[in-house]
């Protein structure tokens, strides 16, 4: 019995490959997320610059 409780601990504790990946995989996701909400305001500044400064219709105007 002290053997089978010891097996079942341990197997408790031990981390599989694949809860390391999801494990990886999910703080990966995470900061991307992150770093994704907090560029967005930079992003949508440079897109209403760019916009002001007539975008791709300038290529017509000037040569």
């Amino acid at each position: 019995m002290k053997v089978e409780r010891a097996v079942r601990e341990t197997e408790r504790t031990v981390w599989t490959g694949r809860r390391v990946l999801v494990a990886q995989a999910a703080v990966l996701a995470g900061l991307t997320v992150l770093l994704l909400v907090k560029e967005v305001p930079g992003m949508l500044r440079e897109i209403k610059i760019y916009r002001m400064t007539g975008g791709l219709r300038t290529a017509r105007r000037h040569p």
